[in-house]
C-alpha cells in the first residue's frame, strides 16, 4: 500500500515537473518553425540558394533583431515621430484599422511599461462576489455638486483576461496589494494558484493592511 501511495505521489510529482517543460519545449519549437516558414523563403530567394542551406533559427532571428531595432528607434525623437507618421498613414486603411487598434489596445494595456497600459493592481470587494483582485486603468473626479469626488477605474478580469468589467471606485475603497502586473497576470493565468501566502496591501490613505489566503 505504501509503495503504490509513493509511485502515486512520485508520478504526479514528475507529471507536474515534465508536462510544462514539454509544452514550453514544443511552444517555442512551434514559433520557430512558424517564423522560419515565413521568412527562410525569403532569405532562399535572395540569396539565391537552395531552402535546405538557409540555416533553420535565422528567421526567428531575424524577428529579434526586428523587434530591437524598431524598440531602439522608438526610443528617440526622430524614430517615435517617424513610426508615428507610418501609423497614422496605416490607420487611414479601413480593414487595417479595425483589426489593428483593438489588438495594440490589448498589447499596450498589458505593458507596464507604457502609461497608458494598466497602472497597477488592486483589490476591491464587489458586494456578492467578495474581493477580487483588478487593475487600475483610470483615476478621474466626479462633480455631483459638492466638488470633485476621486474614483478609480478598475478593470476585473472575468473569463479570462482579454474579457472583464470596468467598474468604478470611490478611492478610498480601493487597496493595493504589493503585486505587480506581471505576478497579477501570472495569478489569473494560474487560476489564483501564483498568489502568495500573505499579500500585504495598503489603502490610499497609507493604511497597511494583511491579506491572508
Amino acid at each position: 500500500m505504501r509503495l503504490i501511495q509513493w509511485l502515486r505521489r512520485s508520478f504526479l510529482a514528475g507529471f507536474f515537473i515534465i508536462v510544462p517543460l514539454v509544452i514550453s519545449v514544443f511552444a517555442i519549437v512551434w514559433i520557430i518553425r512558424v517564423v522560419d516558414g515565413v521568412i527562410r523563403p525569403l532569405y532562399a530567394q535572395l540569396l539565391g540558394r537552395a531552402m535546405e542551406d538557409v540555416p533553420v533559427g535565422l528567421g526567428l532571428a531575424t524577428t529579434v533583431l526586428a523587434f530591437v531595432l524598431v524598440g531602439a528607434l522608438a526610443g528617440n525623437v526622430i524614430g517615435r515621430r517617424l513610426l508615428q507618421q507610418i501609423e497614422s498613414a496605416l490607420m487611414r486603411v479601413p480593414v487595417f484599422r479595425t483589426i489593428y487598434a483593438p489588438v495594440k489596445q490589448i498589447v499596450v494595456a498589458f505593458s507596464p511599461d507604457n502609461e497608458y497600459g494598466f497602472k497597477r493592481v488592486v483589490l476591491v470587494d464587489i458586494p456578492g462576489r467578495g474581493m477580487v483582485l483588478g487593475f487600475l486603468t483610470k483615476e478621474f473626479t466626479i462633480d455631483r455638486g459638492h466638488g470633485p469626488e476621486p474614483f478609480m477605474a478598475v478593470y476585473v478580469p472575468t473569463n479570462h483576461l482579454y474579457l472583464g468589467d470596468v467598474l468604478i471606485f470611490p478611492r478610498d475603497a480601493v487597496s493595493y496589494p504589493d503585486i505587480t502586473v506581471e505576478q497579477a497576470i501570472r495569478i489569473f493565468l494560474t487560476g489564483g494558484m501564483a498568489l502568495e501566502q500573505r499579500v500585504h496591501g495598503r489603502r490610499a490613505l497609507d493604511r497597511v493592511r494583511d491579506f491572508r489566503v
